[in-house]
């Protein structure tokens, strides 16, 4: 028998958090692999996870024991303990997506790189969020980097791909590209990836993170939010979910708005604005699976990868936590939007 813990959230208000325990029985099922958790990132991306979870199925991918609870997924590094599968020995290292716990089991079916998980309960779930990648088949993979793996990675490919979807669709007509919640990981990612497209990239903030935003060197202009843009025309990036800076672009912007789309949810609640649409990174991902093949995708993801990790660690300090009541003590800060842009949290278990 192993002891497992598992971290659940109230679906209903996030901020309430529980620890359960319990014992995994031995004996794994043919085709089962028991990880162990070891390292994980923890972003505002996953508060979206937590506030999209019944829009999206979030929920669906480890189930709690009460309709109520659910259990926030994360990105990181896990280890093989126990397998049925032989491609899949003890001691083999994974990345991908876990539960808050200490111990998943999965259903692998094995690929080139690593493995599906094909659990029933996960079959008609995105494929990006199934598919795990094997660290020794991984040529992006680099042990010194796995805190800026776990903590950009994941944001980073839909930072890729937003910032491919509006170079796929001429920027909609638009010359500047407006984002807010500019500080945040996955905002800057874009702005970076959008340098060189021949676009003005503009990062909206609070005063408070103006000068680290500036400092980031990634954007064209950087502006607190109550500062007017251009009028000029212009793509909308929402990282920040307000209702206010919405409004307040679309009424100085009016018809030079080309395009509004919703990304994040920093302010924790799902935009129900019929003025904008919402950016599913998997949608883009699949049409380039198309357009240019697996491999080509690899190639371009992995060229973009490794020159964002080039600079991104000198952006943000990582601050380390371990167990489980530290995961909770980031969660409730991280939720409660106290984290800083110039630090990050990686949780070992």
């Amino acid at each position: 028998m192993i002891s497992r813990w598992t971290v659940v959230a109230d679906r209903g208000d996030l901020a309430k958090t529980e620890v359960l325990h319990d014992e995994l029985s031995a004996g794994l099922s043919d085709g089962e692999v028991l990880l162990k958790v070891s390292r994980v990132g923890l972003t505002a991306n996953n508060v979206t996870y937590g506030v999209i979870g019944d829009l999206i199925g979030y929920w669906r991918f480890f189930p709690a024991g009460a309709e109520h609870q659910g259990v926030i997924p994360v990105w990181g590094f896990a280890d093989v303990v126990e397998s049925t599968v032989d491609t899949l020995a003890p001691g083999t290292r994974v990345y991908g997506y876990l539960p808050m716990a200490s111990h998943v089991v999965v259903r692998a079916k094995p690929t080139s790189s690593g493995f599906v998980d094909v659990a029933e309960h996960r079959a008609d779930l995105p494929a990006v969020y199934n598919s795990y990648l094997v660290t020794a088949q991984d040529p992006a993979y680099d042990e010194a980097l796995e805190d800026l793996q776990v903590l950009y990675r994941p944001l980073f490919l839909t930072s890729f791909l937003l910032a491919d979807q509006l170079a796929d669709n001429s920027f909609y007509g638009a010359r500047t590209v407006v984002i807010s919640s500019a500080s945040s990981k996955t905002a800057f990612g874009t702005a970076q990836c959008l340098r060189g497209k021949g676009v003005r990239v503009v990062g909206l903030t609070s005063p408070r993170n103006v000068e680290f935003t500036e400092g980031l060197g990634l954007y064209d202009t950087v502006l607190p939010y109550d500062a007017p843009v251009d009028v000029e025309p212009s793509v909308y990036l929402d990282f920040s979910g307000s209702a206010d800076v919405r409004s307040a672009l679309h009424d100085r912007l009016g018809d030079e708005l080309k395009k509004d789309i919703s990304i994040g949810l920093t302010h924790k609640a799902p935009s129900q604005d019929q003025r904008s649409e919402f950016f599913f990174a998997p949608d883009q991902l699949r049409k380039r699976t198309a357009d240019w093949g697996a491999d080509g995708l690899a190639q371009r993801f992995g060229e973009a990868w490794r020159g964002f990790t080039a600079q991104a660690g000198d952006w943000v300090a990582v601050v380390g936590h371990s167990g489980p009541d530290e995961l909770i003590e980031v969660w409730q800060s991280v939720l409660a939007g106290r984290s800083n842009p110039d630090s990050a949290d990686v949780i070992t278990f």
